[in-house]
């Protein structure tokens, strides 16, 4: 079972409140009491541009993904077989690989990827990670999980489908846990549309987070 940190130092707006583009607050920290308790009351970090105060975001709508209705495709299915997937086998690799200063739109910043990597050393931060046949890491994901909510901060591929075939898993893995399991993944990009997400009011969303945090966790 993970470990409960020190709590909290800050007192986070109701995520309600949230303004234009689901911004609901700047400053406060990075302590793993800070972040269990934004995702305990729905909202999640992510830094601006040339602003310095860490942004915090509860944005309406939420994007998720609905365990019941994901259907990967017949060619993923086939991907999958040309990879081995672990789990929390190689966080630091994951979360490096997400930082990758290289890929188009990145975003974890030094201090963001040693949160999570805290995190993940007291049990709440996970990773599925994607080898290929010669035994490189080629793809996975991380993000956090709380009861059943898991949020899932971001994923990144070397081999075409190595991500894919990661967020399969992940989905496998909640559904076998059942309850009422909550896949977040903040925004529904076209990308991830195409893989299963789309959006929820931001009551809803807080809705089933409040279910999903009395569920046991799946990892």
């Amino acid at each position: 079972m993970p470990t409960e940190p020190p709590p909290c130092a800050w007192e986070f707006p109701p995520a309600e409140s949230a303004g234009d583009q689901g911004l609901l607050a700047l400053g406060a920290d990075l302590q793993p009491g800070t972040l269990l308790a934004a995702y305990r009351a729905g909202s999640f970090p992510m830094p601006l541009p040339d602003v310095r105060p860490m942004a915090w975001f509860s944005p309406d709508p939420r994007g998720i993904i609905s365990l019941d209705g994901f259907r990967p495709s017949r060619s993923l299915r086939r991907s999958a077989r040309r990879f081995t997937v672990t789990t929390d086998a190689a966080f630091g690799g994951v979360i490096a690989g997400c930082a990758d200063s290289r890929r188009p739109g990145g975003w974890i910043s030094a201090d963001m990827r040693a949160a999570y990597e805290r995190l993940h050393r007291l049990g709440w931060a996970h990773s599925i990670e994607t080898w290929d046949a010669g035994g490189a890491l080629a793809g996975g994901l991380y993000g956090v999980e709380i009861g059943g909510l898991f949020a899932a901060e971001s994923k990144f591929s070397v081999r075409t489908d190595a991500s894919k075939v990661a967020l399969v898993a992940l989905v496998e893995r909640l559904r076998a846990a059942g309850g009422g399991r909550l896949l977040d993944v903040q925004w529904t990009t076209p990308h991830l549309a195409a893989l299963g997400a789309h959006d929820v009011a931001r009551s809803e969303y807080l809705r089933r987070l409040a279910q999903a945090l009395r569920e046991p966790p799946a990892f």
